[in-house]
C-alpha cells in the first residue's frame, strides 16, 4: 500500500460537501459556529481535513436527535483540535452522552405512546381537559409543553 501524499488528506468544500451530504454554505455555517475548521492555500481557498466527514456526520446525527448545536459545539470543544480524533476520543463521548440519549429515548417513546390519547379524546382544550390538565394546573409551570419539556442543555 502506498502512503498517502500530505495534500490527499486535505479535500477542498465541494469534495467534503459532496461526500458529507451537505452543502457548501452548511460547511461555511459550521465553521462560523467553530464545530469545524479548514485551512486556507495560498490561493486563500478553504480545505478541511479528511476526518472532518466524521465530524460533520457526528454533527448532523446529533441535530437529528435534537440536540442543539451548543451542546454539539460544548462536545466537540472536548476533542482535540490539532489531529483527528481518536477511536478512544469518540467512545469517550458517546458514553457521555448515552445517559442523555436513553432519557431522549424514553420521551420520545412516552410522547409517541401517549399522543393520539390528547388528540383523540376530540376536546382539544388544554385548559378544560380533565384528563390530562384539570383546571388548567400545568399553566403554573411556564409556558410550552410542561409533560415534555426537559431540560437539555
Amino acid at each position: 500500500m502506498e502512503p498517502i501524499a500530505p495534500d490527499a488528506v486535505w479535500l477542498r468544500p465541494g469534495q467534503l460537501a459532496g461526500r458529507a451530504g451537505v452543502a457548501v454554505s452548511t460547511l461555511h455555517y459550521y465553521e462560523s459556529l467553530g464545530l469545524i475548521s479548514s485551512r486556507r492555500t495560498a490561493g486563500d481557498r478553504r480545505e478541511y481535513r479528511r476526518d472532518t466527514l466524521r465530524v460533520v456526520a457526528f454533527v448532523r446525527a446529533s441535530q437529528r436527535l435534537g440536540i442543539s448545536l451548543a451542546r454539539i459545539k460544548a462536545a466537540l470543544d472536548d476533542l482535540p483540535h490539532d489531529e483527528p480524533p481518536t477511536t478512544r476520543d469518540w467512545a469517550r463521548l458517546a458514553r457521555e452522552w448515552r445517559d442523555d440519549l436513553t432519557r431522549r429515548i424514553d420521551e420520545l417513546t412516552a410522547l409517541r405512546d401517549n399522543l393520539s390519547g390528547c388528540i383523540g379524546c376530540g376536546c382539544l382544550s388544554l385548559t378544560a381537559c380533565p384528563t390530562v390538565n384539570p383546571r388548567d394546573r400545568l399553566a403554573a409551570e411556564g409556558p410550552g409543553a410542561r409533560r415534555h419539556i426537559r431540560s437539555v442543555d
